[in-house]
């Protein structure tokens, strides 16, 4: 299924339970470096843990006290990690005590079928088997979007936000 809409990060549900069988080789990352966090917006399947690499000149202490994962890593310096296990569903709104204008958004979904979406809101979920799904749509700064979306082979969706 192709899916085009103007979002940071989309995924469906529900999810067949067999979708959860794949291994997902790479660890995700949220990135330090020149006082920003990279990617701005990371989507990832519940119960992923996600490196928190300080690749900065400069010392950061990433937390997230809203909603979704409350955690504090405290003061970590230059070529340090720090790990943390997203184990619920929701938004966590990720920032560095120390260096206010940082902000990044996780988005632990309960699904496998989630993408983040390129500068023009593009994206592909692919593998999705056929069906009827509810597709969640969210970018920082609005609401989710929500709607019905059915799944059949080669099928292309495009929705305007």
């Amino acid at each position: 299924m192709f899916l085009k809409i103007n979002s940071q990060c989309v995924y469906l549900d529900p999810a067949p339970r067999a979708a959860f069988e794949r291994a997902d080789e790479t660890r995700p990352r949220l990135d330090q470096r020149d006082e920003t966090f990279v990617p701005h917006v990371l989507p990832i399947v519940v119960g992923t843990t996600v490196d928190f690499p300080n690749n900065d000149r400069v010392f950061h202490n990433v937390f997230s006290f809203h909603d979704g994962k409350r955690f504090d890593l405290g003061l970590y310096p230059v070529g340090t990690m720090k790990r943390v296990t997203f184990d619920h569903p929701g938004l966590s709104r990720i920032f560095c005590n120390i260096h206010p204008n940082m902000a990044a958004y996780v988005m632990a979904v309960d699904t496998p079928y989630y993408a983040q979406s390129d500068e023009r809101g593009a994206f592909t979920l692919s593998g999705v088997p056929p069906g009827t799904y509810t597709y969640h749509a969210w970018r920082p700064g609005g609401d989710t979007l929500t709607g019905a979306v059915t799944v059949g082979a080669n099928k292309t969706l495009e929705i305007v936000w």
